[in-house]
């Protein structure tokens, strides 16, 4: 998953205003309590964050692939 990709899945799932606070504020357990704005800046890979931020906020197993992405790639 490239960054774009994560940008638009969190658009797409929370909208653009409060995927923008998901994503500055809420502390993630599985990166010490970083947010996943903090985990990216730190190098974790995109699709790692997207998933610890769809586990942290119950996002269905249906739609964590991104809604942007229409099946979910092997690797990245």
């Amino acid at each position: 998953m490239k960054l774009s990709e994560f940008q638009l899945a969190v658009a797409e799932e929370f909208g653009a205003g409060y995927g923008g606070v998901v994503v500055a504020d809420l502390a993630l357990a599985p990166f010490g309590g970083r947010t996943a704005e903090e985990a990216l800046a730190a190098g974790v890979p995109a699709r790692e964050v997207w998933a610890a931020l769809c586990e942290a906020t119950d996002v269905p197993i249906e739609r964590r692939h991104g809604p942007a992405i229409r099946e979910p790639r092997v690797s990245d």
